[in-house]
């Protein structure tokens, strides 16, 4: 069904828009000259993420003069996850773009990005070279979550928070997204297989507005890290990484106590009977060591156990491949 919708020779420009009321008119005029000379049709696709400054009134007065103009809205805030996610599905082009409608993006690299991606890329990330926004409070803490996502992902993009990227259709198919996890998506587009390049592109400082990110955004990129990495690594196979956890702390408890038992044992036949129980090992604080190891490796064998179960359920029950196929060759 979605491929009966697409279109060929369609450009989607999904733009996620949270109180942009000031920068929508100027926004939609730039992307208008960027295209005008492109071989793409395009259609501007704009998900209202539950403004209340005017955004949406002026989306619908825009949607009404423009025919490239394609408006959803959001009855409430959901977050940037769930727009780019709500654009995916509505949009019916062959190459979907996204970019912020805070205008720090820049539509004249579009024409840059479509090249890229002519050259047999899936995707093509924006890099914003230049940046423009503050030091302390952007600079500082993208660097650092760029710097970590790169070590422990082993995708080595410069820059993963530019919104401005440019994909496949059949790439966004496979994109599940949910939480926060639209800062991920060049990891799961790796993970998944596709193809990735990375292009400089224009950084403008914002000019009307206010910014929605803060220090906190650190913090959640951390944990949304942790939750990507499990996904890919052991999102099939939950029992290899809590069973890599259950097994050593239960077999290092089980050592513990044989230690201590063996110990009592040992005193039991060097000093008879008072030596046995001279031996008080229920004192020592090796015993309640080994105890809640024990207790700590079944509870993290029995978690293993219960993923597992909800992991085939997930699959069986809906019918979802655990691989990505690239295209299938058949001699007819």
């Amino acid at each position: 069904m979605e491929q009966a919708r697409q279109q060929e020779n369609l450009l989607s420009i999904v733009v996620p828009v949270y109180n942009e009321v000031d920068n929508l008119r100027p926004l939609l005029q730039e992307i208008s000259a960027a295209m005008r000379n492109q071989p793409w049709a395009y259609e501007a696709l704009f998900v209202d993420d539950g403004s209340g400054d005017g955004s949406s009134e002026l989306l619908r007065e825009l949607a009404a003069a423009d025919p490239h103009v394609v408006v959803v809205q959001f009855r409430r805030n959901h977050g940037q996850t769930a727009a780019f996610a709500a654009g995916f599905a509505q949009a019916r082009g062959q190459l979907i773009l996204t970019m912020d409608a805070d205008r720090q993006n820049d539509p004249a690299d579009i024409p840059d990005l479509l090249a890229k991606l002519a050259e047999g890329y899936d995707v093509v990330n924006g890099w914003r070279v230049n940046r423009q926004d503050a030091f302390l409070m952007r600079k500082i803490p993208s660097l650092v979550a760029n710097r970590l996502i790169a070590h422990f992902s082993k995708v080595p993009l410069h820059d993963r928070g530019c919104s401005l990227r440019l994909f496949r259709a059949e790439v966004v198919r496979e994109l599940h997204l949910y939480g926060e996890l639209h800062r991920f998506i060049p990891e799961m587009v790796h993970f998944a297989g596709f193809r990735m390049a990375e292009v400089p592109v224009n950084h403008r400082a914002r000019v009307a507005g206010q910014a929605k990110y803060g220090l906190s955004r650190t913090f959640r990129v951390l944990v949304d890290l942790f939750t990507i990495l499990f996904l890919h690594r052991y999102g099939d196979r939950p029992m290899h990484f809590f069973g890599a956890l259950g097994i050593p702390l239960g077999g290092t408890g089980g050592l513990l106590l044989l230690y201590l038992g063996l110990g009592k044992i040992w005193a039991g036949i060097v000093g008879g009977v008072a030596g046995f129980n001279a031996a008080r090992i229920g004192e020592r604080p090796l015993l309640s060591l080994g105890i809640l190891l024990i207790i700590l490796g079944v509870q993290f064998l029995v978690m293993g156990l219960l993923a597992e179960l909800l992991v085939r359920t997930y699959y069986e029950t809906q019918g979802k491949p655990v691989y990505h196929i690239k295209e299938i060759i058949r001699q007819q």
